[in-house]
């Protein structure tokens, strides 16, 4: 008889207990299903944004998982802590352990997070040319290790973004304008106030050429066979290219200098030898 009562009353006790631990199996739930939704929700927010600022469609799916994932781990922690499951010891393992990896893949970290910052700073798109690091090139990717340039000459250049966030970069694509310098010499004998005419007339009608800033003469040596002088002048390089308006350059101050009798001299040595008197 007195087992009889024992097993009612811990039947009786086990039911407490569930009704008890019930209320709290259902706020667990609904804070799991809940985070599920919500992470849905944010994914698909984070890669319309990316996509509208025209980023790479691989680093907008990128993203977008990582905000889904990080708000499925926030609601699967919250839900376990419900339900009285004690989370001290297993996040602290896992700090321990994260700690670990960080730092052994302290060069990867450091570049993901450099290319984060570069997605929300933007200093650059795709198909921009950049000068970055002493190395001029096209935008031809980006994604969270690297950015890859195609340099003028052909070449694929690979640079970790680490490199790129910490250096100087050169936008030629955002802002167009770009001062062109040409270096020329003309001889002695030559009136300078007439080279200086001349030169300006030649850039006339250059394809690109901006009249704001002016082109500008400034004569700024004496060498040993010419007085030489610099060239600036000022090119929207959305019209053209930095060495196409250089060459264009080039081929017009030449010509103009042929038709004006400009001369334009090139090193001359004059080597004298002299014979030595005879030995008498």
């Amino acid at each position: 008889m007195e087992e009889v009562v024992m097993n009612t009353l811990d039947w009786q006790t086990a039911l407490a207990n569930l009704l008890a631990f019930l209320p709290l199996v259902i706020v667990s739930l609904l804070i799991f299903v809940f985070s599920f939704y919500l992470a849905g929700l944010a994914s698909r927010g984070v890669k319309r944004v990316l996509e509208r600022r025209k980023v790479d469609k691989e680093l907008a799916i990128l993203f977008s998982q990582i905000t889904r994932w990080a708000l499925v781990v926030l609601g699967i922690t919250l839900a376990l802590e419900q339900v009285g499951f004690d989370l001290t010891a297993f996040l602290t393992g896992l700090g321990i352990l994260g700690f670990t990896v960080g730092f052994a893949l302290q060069d990867v970290s450091k570049n993901f997070i450099a290319g984060v910052l570069l997605l929300l700073e933007q200093p650059f798109d795709l198909g921009d040319t950049i000068e970055v690091g002493g190395i001029l090139g096209k935008v031809a990717k980006v994604d969270v290790r690297a950015t890859e340039l195609y340099t003028p000459d052909g070449q694929n250049v690979i640079i970790p973004n680490g490199e790129i966030f910490t250096s100087a970069i050169t936008n030629y694509t955002r802002y167009p304008r770009r001062r062109v310098e040409l270096s020329v010499g003309v001889g002695y004998e030559s009136d300078l106030e007439q080279v200086r005419a001349v030169a300006l007339g030649a850039l006339a009608g250059l394809p690109a050429l901006l009249d704001d800033p002016a082109p500008q003469v400034v004569f700024n040596n004496f060498g040993e066979s010419s007085i030489d002088f610099t060239l600036y002048f000022w090119v929207d390089l959305s019209q053209t290219s930095y060495l196409a308006a250089l060459d264009a350059a080039v081929v017009r101050i030449k010509t103009a200098f042929e038709r004006a009798g400009i001369n334009i001299p090139y090193p001359v040595r004059t080597i004298e030898i002299v014979k030595p008197d005879s030995l008498s």
